[in-house]
């Protein structure tokens, strides 16, 4: 069986590859093709945490596994990450483990993919200006996501945190060199939304973090923090105004976003006005972005056909170019 840590996982594969495999993923998923059953959310609430177990097949991929995640906020407090995890990947003929892979960044590489593929889909073809709220490891991997799908000039960083997005800012700018983009860090949440084209929330709040008079038409957001139905990052009056509000998986985000479910219990929405899963747009089944005003959100809570299909690709990458540790069990 092979194993894969992070630093492993990071010579493999490039965003773009990731991207046109969560694509792939969520497309089987949305046709009927693929078995993701809704995950089973553990919280340990003594400790402010969640651990998360998510199996899934997709059968056309060649991919099946189950991962397992823990998110505890609190962790940073001593000095360790908020986000751990592992995935096992099997043969899907024999039922074999193959592999297990250090999962955090493969979370990472997967979720920043699907907030790229959405944006693909639902942003402004000119979108320019990036506004991102909450700057922890996810916001990293979302901000290479869409700026493999949109030429990106100017990303704004907010967290409650002001240095936390100052260290950000400063990894962003050495990674991008040469390249022009503007990275500025702002003292307001708002001030991440106002006059952005795309807007990402990778937040643990259990309440909207920006306020709904700083949306302007033609706007799309990608979030992602709320995963738990009493977690809210977005303002009940984006998701009630919003011409497009797109999911994973409908099923998924109905038993676990609040972002949605509160809406819904005020009255301001309803699931019916779910405009689509991505996987079907990708498949052509619904439309993407109309037009240049209208406002688009991407509301994500992770799913695990993505994990599999990813971590089926990293495994038969890193088979082919001798990465990873072979062990024994």
């Amino acid at each position: 069986m092979l194993v894969l840590t992070a630093q492993d996982q990071a010579k493999l594969v490039q965003m773009d590859e990731v991207i046109e495999a969560v694509s792939i993923a969520l497309a089987e998923y949305s046709s009927g093709r693929a078995i993701a059953p809704i995950r089973m959310s553990i919280p340990v609430d003594e400790h402010h945490g969640t651990a998360l177990f998510m199996p899934s097949l997709v059968a056309g991929a060649d991919s099946l596994g189950v991962k397992f995640v823990s998110v505890f906020p609190d962790n940073k407090r001593i000095g360790k990450k908020t986000i751990y995890g592992l995935m096992i990947l099997s043969d899907m003929t024999t039922g074999e483990p193959l592999a297990i892979l250090e999962a955090s960044y493969l979370t990472v590489i997967r979720t920043g993919a699907a907030s790229g593929l959405a944006t693909k889909l639902l942003a402004r073809e000119n979108a320019k200006v990036l506004g991102v709220i909450g700057t922890g490891a996810q916001s990293k991997g979302m901000i290479e996501a869409v700026r493999c799908v949109r030429k990106i000039e100017e990303v704004r960083l907010y967290n409650r945190s002001l240095d936390k997005a100052h260290a950000l800012a400063a990894e962003l700018r050495e990674e991008a060199g040469s390249e022009h983009l503007r990275i500025i860090v702002v003292e307001e949440a708002d001030q991440a939304v106002q006059g952005s084209d795309i807007v990402l929330t990778a937040t643990n709040s259990s309440e909207p973090v920006f306020s709904a008079g700083a949306i302007s038409p033609g706007l799309h957001v990608n979030a992602i923090g709320s995963f738990r139905p009493q977690m809210q990052e977005l303002p009940s009056a984006l998701i009630a105004q919003a011409s497009k509000v797109v999911v994973e998986s409908i099923e998924s985000a109905l038993d676990e976003t609040g972002d949605l479910l509160i809406p819904i219990a005020q009255g301001v929405f309803s699931a019916e006005h779910i405009h689509a899963e991505l996987g079907e747009i990708v498949n052509g089944l619904q439309q993407g972005r109309d037009n240049e005003d209208e406002i688009t959100v991407f509301k994500s809570v992770g799913l695990a056909v993505m994990d599999v299909v990813v971590a089926k690709l990293l495994y038969d990458r890193a088979m082919q170019v001798g990465i990873g540790q072979q062990v024994n069990l």
